[in-house]
């Protein structure tokens, strides 16, 4: 898959997740075999654009490229000078989020919201395009609710605007993440255009990967939650796509590294006191398929310095190292 100067050899992406896809997520899902990995969503309302959280989202120091920064906002002008902003601060491709669900995000009139008004779509695809000499993509779902699906609509304008590749997810705004992803939309939405198609939605395993991108025709496969914990599925996908069989689930020290670094990063980039409360999550996701894992991950959420934070996990493993090949096991069957 080929989008802008950008090749995209493995077929697959890190999807856009807030709270999530920081800088140090996604510098370890692309060293983990993610091709792209898109940022968190960044206010185009310039009035948000020097907060923290927005100079965080915007921090692409040392990043492996493509440097890919998805803008939201509801209003085509702002959404135009944000792609601006974002590519003279270094962004190489403005991805546009129609796909966010969230009540705080769509009572603005943004994310999937955007999707029952398509003569606004069009209008913001078309400032955005032509605001930025980068390439421009697309993240939508499947339509609103079940009963104003338009993904095909949709995409159909977004071709015609210059757009270079497009994400479904295989929901509506409607059905949030529940229920279980369709993949027909998708499917018929590749028939329809001549643009990369990306498919997203509820792909967790190596198989789920290649049976979508077999049953859609899709040109890449977008990985969100079921990375969130477990960034080395990034790998297994290129694997399994690429030769057909499993890869090696990872060892016992690589899952304790990959946890620890992953852990220095985040005190690194948001300081002590926000990395610790950033890394809970994380950890608890690493940590949710271990035997004993809950009643260390209370106690973890009561620590409050990064260095606390790190023994203890560096501790709860080294406590685990007698039961390796348990571990492992478990591991394995989550993966």
């Amino acid at each position: 898959m080929q989008i802008g100067q950008f090749n995209i050899p493995n077929r697959v992406v890190a999807a856009p997740m807030a709270g999530v896809t920081d800088r140090p997520f996604r510098q370890l899902c692309k060293r983990l075999g993610a091709d792209m990995a898109v940022s968190e969503m960044v206010a185009a309302n310039s009035a948000l654009w020097n907060t923290r959280k927005s100079r965080l989202r915007r921090d692409h120091t040392g990043e492996a490229q493509p440097i890919v920064v998805q803008i939201a906002g509801g209003e085509p002008k702002m959404m135009a000078e944000s792609a601006k902003h974002n590519v003279q601060l270094g962004a190489q491709i403005i991805d546009i989020n129609m796909g966010c669900p969230a009540k705080k995000v769509c009572n603005v009139a943004a994310g999937s919201a955007l999707l029952k008004d398509e003569p606004l779509v069009g209008r913001i695809l078309s400032a955005v395009v032509n605001a930025v000499e980068v390439p421009v993509t697309l993240k939508i779902r499947t339509g609103w609710s079940q009963q104003q699906r338009n993904a095909i609509q949709v995409a159909r304008m977004a071709e015609a605007a210059g757009i270079r590749a497009l994400a479904v997810h295989g929901r509506t705004r409607a059905d949030l993440y529940g229920g279980e992803a369709e993949y027909d939309t998708i499917a018929e939405v590749k028939t329809r255009v001549n643009i990369p198609v990306i498919a997203n939605g509820d792909i967790d395993t190596p198989h789920k990967a290649r049976q979508v991108l077999d049953y859609t025709g899709a040109d890449a496969v977008m990985v969100g939650r079921a990375a969130q914990g477990r960034p080395w599925l990034f790998r297994e996908i290129s694997y399994f796509l690429a030769h057909g069989r499993r890869l090696s689930t990872p060892s016992f020290k690589e899952i304790r590294d990959l946890l620890t670094g992953h852990l220095t990063e985040l005190y690194s980039f948001y300081g002590d006191y926000s990395g610790v409360r950033v890394a809970r999550k994380h950890i608890g996701w690493y940590l949710s398929t271990l035997g004993g894992g809950d009643g260390f991950r209370r106690r973890i959420n009561g620590l409050e310095s990064a260095q606390e934070q790190l023994s203890a996990v560096r501790s709860f493993f080294d406590s685990l190292a007698s039961h390796r090949n348990d571990v492992t096991k478990t591991f394995g069957q989550a993966a």
